[in-house]
């Protein structure tokens, strides 16, 4: 089994997928990157649901959002590689998401909620023509 790291972001509607993948028995351990904000207006229900808690306001770097990331995750991810959802939060929050799983030699696959199941975003099997490179 595998570990989900999300960011859960403030913006409006973009909390759906994300917790629908949360609830998920494929993951050991979720790892929810938000604000206080956020971690206050969320009923977390599940034991292997953890909030990660960033001060993502304007004034805050992405290398201080990644190095609270990594603080808050060092030795509770189970693994060498997670799964991945950054359907919510901002680029700023993606990029330390990113960054962090990086900074703590993780390998990371993206997954998204999608058709009613996860979906795995990172790769497509089918392998495209020669013809379909041309620009």
């Amino acid at each position: 089994m595998t570990d989900l790291v999300a960011c859960l972001g403030a913006g409006k509607g973009t909390w759906t997928g994300v917790l629908r993948l949360a609830s998920r028995s494929e993951f050991e351990n979720v790892f929810l990157v938000m604000s206080e904000w956020t971690r206050q207006n969320l009923k977390l229900e599940k034991q292997n649901v953890h909030s990660i808690v960033v001060n993502s306001d304007t004034n805050t770097s992405t290398s201080m959002l990644r190095d609270s990331i990594v603080s808050q995750l060092k030795g509770r991810v189970k693994g060498m590689e997670v799964a991945v959802n950054i359907d919510s939060g901002t680029g700023r929050e993606h990029t330390a998401v990113m960054t962090s799983l990086m900074r703590l030699g993780l390998s990371f696959r993206f997954v998204a909620w999608e058709n009613e199941k996860i979906e795995e975003v990172s790769y497509d099997l089918h392998v495209p023509s020669e013809d379909q490179h041309k620009y």
